[in-house]
């Protein structure tokens, strides 16, 4: 990428793609990567909404996927192309989201990372998220025991 990533709204027909680059994103920490239907039937989902990050030349490089229920929003996943990481789209969706979700009312967002994901940690202590739980053994990994989450949440008022 020469420019920052821009995102747009996740549409239907990014699914697919989506899926792909879910399954990408978490290949390297052993964990399954979320189906095409998995992520449909969480975007019908009330108050869903979901971001792609594209490069300067319309190449999707990351995407994330959003819940917001009244004042408060959870990120149900941020995933980036490996390929791209260290290149400003994590950054940038998860600046979107946060401007979305805030417009949209949320005072507070929620979001679980894995505890073995020290990069995923770094980019959200650096927006300001701080971990306020942790939930043992919540990511099944194709190998090895199951990874603790760290449940973190970012003031947004």
């Amino acid at each position: 990428m020469t420019a920052p990533p821009t995102c747009r709204p996740l549409g239907p027909l990014d699914l697919e793609l989506a899926a792909a680059l879910h399954a990408e994103a978490f290949a390297e920490l052993n964990e399954r990567g979320w189906t095409w239907q998995e992520l449909a039937d969480l975007a019908v989902g009330p108050g869903v909404f979901g971001l792609i990050a594209m490069t300067d030349t319309r190449k999707p490089v990351g995407f994330a996927l959003c819940r917001v229920a009244a004042d408060e929003a959870e990120l149900l996943t941020l995933a980036v192309s490996q390929s791209c990481r260290r290149q400003g789209a994590g950054r940038a969706l998860l600046k979107a989201v946060i401007d979305l979700v805030r417009a949209r009312g949320a005072n507070h967002l929620f979001l679980e990372v894995g505890a073995d994901n020290p990069k995923a940690q770094a980019l959200y202590q650096q927006a300001g998220f701080a971990a306020v739980g942790r939930r043992p053994g919540y990511y099944p990994r194709t190998k090895g025991p199951p990874a603790d989450a760290i449940v973190m949440r970012l003031a947004l008022g």
